[in-house]
């Protein structure tokens, strides 16, 4: 906190530029950025990491040709450069206000994995940012009776109105680096899916984001205390997260990123500062301090040819390299996403296969589970594979439709289970254990923002095998939502 306070009252010309809040990954624009970045009609500012900071999006978008685009096209663009651009400079302030009613089959945010009680719902807020030369502050306080029922959602549920802070941290900007204290939604990896370390799975929560660097090259890492969770004995353990990533962007077309995470559990356990340091290995330290942590290593690539983005991220858990055989031997951990996404005319179009195994994210300590509060803090399922075909267009002013197919094998496996005894190593199934649930989805998702308003939703079918693991069972689920949102902005300048 010393040095986040130390770079607030540095003055503007150390830090060498105003700082900028970060969009929102529920933000009315984001589908239609994606589409665009997808067709390749706009640069994507940052191919592994979400959110954008805004003004990444306004240079993007003003540096576009608008002779490229069609009409319906252009008048996206028009409509989020006039709502994204910052009209005042030095110590201003801007409110965002809205308000929305909204009716589901379900209550869970994900409809491939719908879940909870639909219901008509109704919800409101109001995103306060500040802009303080080279800091910005940003508060979201939102209520929201759909919370009620969303199994992923763990806070407060006994009243008729569920509420929490969506955004609400402090960003330090400068020239090579950025240090930020909060909460905001986060994604490190293929856009089109959940990041296999680090995704916005879990509602936001609160942590330390610090960056060094360029746009070309940085270090970043995030530390955050999670909930407490009993082990094997019943004791409670004190569990902290730290993840670390080095970025590469050569001038050519790509981009990967190198990362680890490490979670750190005990009874009464403290954060020790060298599994925060951003500049080396966490597993090293581990076996240098012969210090017990869960650590997890992985890899995100991206490269451009032509209209064709191609994708891969590849995770390991725990993959075993010591001479244990037979009975010993654990199953492999591991998850993987092979993807690419592109453009044909005026058709966004993406591709994507995943797998997580049986026992990722799992630990035979429970404290060292890859979660937070029931929640994965990545992947919020594992034994599974999943290959998703998604197009998107601008069919009309301000029109987006993106139809989807997704073909989906869930096995029995679960990380919030047990962990396997040694002895039941050589019995326990690497990737879809038990009777494997098989999903076809057939949906399509629509948008359409004009003025202050914006309706959305999706539909579909499910058609299910096996259904919750029954043998034979079959089940056929219609799915759907739809949303209609108000807004409002106003900015002013702070004496």
């Amino acid at each position: 906190m010393r040095t986040v306070l130390f770079l607030l009252l540095l003055p503007t010309s150390a830090l060498a530029q105003e700082a900028s809040p970060y969009l929102p990954l529920s933000h009315w624009s984001m589908p239609f950025i994606e589409h665009l970045i997808a067709a390749g009609r706009l640069a994507d500012p940052s191919p592994l990491s979400r959110p954008f900071r805004v003004d990444q999006i306004v240079r993007a978008l003003e540096g576009v040709d608008s002779s490229v685009f069609s009409g319906a096209e252009w008048g996206v663009v028009t409509r989020m450069r006039a709502d994204l651009t910052r009209h005042m400079r030095g110590p201003s302030a801007r409110i965002d206000v809205h308000a929305g009613v909204a009716g589901a089959s379900h209550a869970r945010r994900d409809p491939l994995r719908e879940a909870g009680v639909g219901h008509a719902t109704f919800s409101g807020g109001a995103a306060l940012t500040f802009y303080f030369g080279p800091a910005v502050v940003v508060t979201h306080p939102y209520f929201d009776t759909r919370l009620k029922w969303d199994p992923d959602y763990a806070g407060k549920k006994d009243r008729f109105v569920a509420g929490r802070a969506a955004e609400a941290y402090v960003s330090a900007q400068w020239r090579f680096g950025e240090l930020s204290f909060g909460r905001l939604d986060r994604n490190w990896g293929p856009r089109f899916t959940e990041g296999l370390l680090v995704s916005p799975s879990p509602y936001s929560y609160d942590l330390f984001d610090v960056r060094i660097g360029t746009d070309g090259i940085y270090f970043e890492g995030l530390v955050t205390q999670l909930d407490d969770l009993p082990d094997t004995a019943a004791v409670a353990n004190s569990r902290h997260m730290v993840t670390h990533r080095l970025v590469i962007r050569p001038p050519w077309n790509t981009t990967f990123a190198l990362w680890e995470g490490t979670l750190i559990a005990g009874p009464d356990r403290q954060l020790e500062p060298w599994f925060a340091n951003i500049f080396t290995l966490g597993i090293l330290q581990q076996y240098d301090q012969n210090s017990q942590a869960n650590s997890l290593l992985g890899l995100d690539v991206t490269t451009r040819i032509n209209r064709t983005q191609l994708f891969g991220s590849v995770l390991l858990d725990d993959i075993q390299v010591d001479n244990q055989t037979g009975s010993d031997q654990e199953p492999p951990q591991y998850g993987f996403t092979l993807g690419a996404q592109g453009g044909i005319g005026r058709v966004g179009w993406t591709a994507f296969y995943t797998q997580v195994a049986n026992l990722t994210y799992r630990q035979n300590n429970p404290p060292e589970t890859w979660m937070r509060q029931n929640v994965g803090l990545a992947r919020n399922f594992s034994d599974y594979d999943q290959l998703t075909l998604r197009a998107s267009l601008i069919a009309g002013p301000s029109a987006l439709l993106e139809p989807e197919l997704t073909l989906l094998r869930q096995g029995e496996g679960d990380f919030r289970l047990p962990y396997p005894p040694v002895a039941q190593f050589d019995s326990t199934t690497t990737l879809l254990a038990g009777v494997v649930e098989r999903t076809v989805r057939l949906a399509v998702a629509g948008r359409v923002a004009h003025g202050r308003w914006t309706l959305s939703g999706d539909g579909g079918v499910h058609l299910i095998d096996n259904y919750q693991h029954a043998n034979g069972a079959s089940k056929t689920k219609w799915v759907g939502r739809i949303a209609l949102e108000w807004r409002t902005t106003k900015e002013g300048r702070i004496p």
